[in-house]
């Protein structure tokens, strides 16, 4: 028995704000919104995912965003990401800088924490 990978990652939102979140994931980071199976949709939420990243947004009664705990999603052209998302009026936080890597931290609409990264060639 071993772990293979990692299918999909989690972060929670408030209720009724999955046209937020869709700007954000979808209109920002370029994640496609993909509709959830029906017997799950009536919970609210959204799922975004393309060929290797699934992120799945479910709502939380008593929500409270994750600000420790995060996803790192690996980038291309972190440099034009962030320039798209600062436009947007996201606050880009730099970093201690990582071995190997260039990376930023962003907060999504609710406040959750989501580390963008990039390998330096």
């Amino acid at each position: 028995m071993r772990i293979v990978a990692i299918d999909h990652v989690q972060l929670a939102m408030p209720a009724g704000e999955e046209a937020v979140a869709q700007a954000f994931c979808e209109g920002l980071l370029g994640l496609p919104r993909v509709p959830k199976p029906p017997h799950l949709e009536a919970r609210g939420g959204c799922w975004f995912e393309s060929d290797c990243v699934k992120v799945h947004l479910g709502v939380e009664n008593q929500f409270s965003p994750a600000r420790k705990a995060h996803p790192a999603l690996q980038v291309q052209d972190l440099l034009a990401l962030v320039e798209r998302l600062r436009a947007a009026g996201v606050t880009v936080r730099d970093d201690e800088p990582l071995e190997g890597y260039d990376r930023v931290y962003v907060d999504d609409p609710f406040g959750n924490r989501i580390e963008l990264l990039e390998p330096r060639s």
